[in-house]
């Protein structure tokens, strides 16, 4: 035999034998890869800390971290700054169209005097159209009475007057003379040399103010007519025109401001009312007493004192005032300190006894929250203002509460359910399947 494939034979076996060797060394190799990466991404080398060091608690969480009050002042910030800015942009647009929100309001209001003679003479069958036109007739005639009757009291008594006026400051500066304040005549007339530079050094404020009076006289004539139109829709319309506004309210909150608005109404009529009755009484009762007391024009001063008892508290003093001013320069001082202690009597009974008894605990506002609405309302838009802030007050105080006392029926009504035999006979009868 030949020794060819006996050596083909061991040099396939050497072949054999140097491949799985390399096999081999290629496997242990990938296995010191392997195990060099492992300890490289695992933590079980890093040295521990000393045991001295100490101990670093996980960070929480950034919202945890804060203190609970300051997570509660800042939700409340929040908000707070969101109304405050819808507060101002509400104002700034109020005052854009301030003559007509001031229209709109006045026209609120006399709606609320005129409104029941409409439904009393819908009630004795008169259509609504004729008894609109009727009472809305008969109440701009009255009020346009009175302004003229006033204008023409002042026309026909201011010359009498200006010389009463003249010779109660020749009283006035003779009892000055006289007083014990040790006033001299030089004094007198340096005051009345201060005041004349005054007037002659404001010549031209007071010329441009009167060219000023014409746009005021025609902002006023807008006014009114915007307030005679809306009265007159209010009247024959109001029940449709809440209807229409109701459609506004998002569908959620629509059946308390349904309630609201009813409740809101009954506040407004109340107030009005009741304010009418007691400026009335405090205008025939302090216009007798002044008359009594022979001050000149002591109708047309029951008037202003009747108008301006619609500005609660302030328009007591400036009306009172003025009665005793005018008492002062043209009968003296005894004449005007009697015609002060009939102006505090009459008010001091309206206060304590007239106004708890006609407007009642519906409509009644604490001193302190007129005094800062009547502020707030002339700062914003001057009289106009004043006069409608506290009905304003009054009203959205009757509307607060009647949502809240809402709110809570509705949250008793949804987590109140009965049980026992309440329960029993509160479910529906099923009827019993026929066999």
């Amino acid at each position: 035999m030949s020794r060819v494939p006996g050596w083909l034979g061991r040099l396939g076996a050497g072949l054999t034998e140097m491949s799985e060797r390399w096999n081999e060394r290629r496997a242990e190799a990938e296995r010191e890869r392997e195990e060099t990466e492992s300890h490289t991404s695992s933590d079980e080398h890093v040295p521990p800390p000393p045991d001295y060091a100490p101990d670093v608690p996980a960070r929480p969480d950034p919202a945890l971290a804060v203190p609970w009050g300051v997570r509660v002042a800042a939700e409340a910030g929040w908000r707070l700054l969101v109304l405050a800015g819808t507060l101002w942009v509400l104002m700034r647009i109020i005052s854009a169209v301030q003559l007509v929100v001031l229209a709109f309001a006045s026209a609120l209001l006399i709606t609320a005097i005129l409104q029941p003679t409409v439904a009393r003479l819908r009630r004795l069958g008169v259509p609504r159209g004729p008894a609109t036109a009727l009472t809305a007739i008969l109440g701009f005639v009255v009020m346009g009475l009175i302004g003229w009757f006033v204008t023409w009291q002042v026309m026909e008594n201011i010359d009498d007057l200006s010389g009463q006026i003249q010779d109660g400051i020749d009283e006035l500066r003779n009892w000055l003379l006289n007083s014990p304040f040790h006033v001299t005549d030089k004094q007198i007339n340096e005051i009345a040399k201060n005041l004349r530079e005054a007037v002659g050094a404001n010549t031209d404020q007071i010329t441009s103010a009167g060219l000023e009076g014409v746009t005021v006289v025609v902002e006023a004539l807008t006014g009114i007519l915007l307030t005679v139109f809306s009265t007159l829709f209010l009247l024959y319309d109001g029940k449709r025109i809440w209807q229409w506004t109701l459609k506004l309210v998002p569908a959620a909150a629509r059946p308390g401001v349904a309630g609201a608005g009813p409740a809101a109404w009954r506040t407004l009529t109340a107030y009005v009312r009741g304010t009418v009755v007691v400026a009335l009484i405090d205008a025939i009762f302090i216009g007798l007493g002044i008359y009594f007391l022979d001050v000149p024009m002591a109708v047309p001063l029951a008037v202003f004192i009747f108008l301006f008892a619609f500005i609660p508290l302030v328009g007591a003093v400036v009306s009172g005032a003025l009665a005793v001013v005018v008492a002062l320069v043209t009968q003296g001082v005894f004449t005007a300190v009697m015609t002060l202690a009939v102006v505090l009597a009459v008010q001091q009974i309206e206060g304590h006894i007239l106004q708890p008894f006609i407007l009642g605990r519906a409509v009644r506002v604490h001193p302190l929250a007129v005094v800062l609405s009547v502020a707030c309302g002339g700062m914003v838009a001057g009289i106009g203002g004043a006069v409608v802030a506290v009905p304003l007050v009054a009203v959205t105080n009757t509307v607060a509460g009647y949502l809240r006392a809402y709110s809570r029926q509705s949250a008793l009504r949804h987590s109140v359910r009965p049980r026992g035999a309440t329960a029993m006979s509160a479910e529906p009868e099923r009827e019993e399947p026929s066999e």
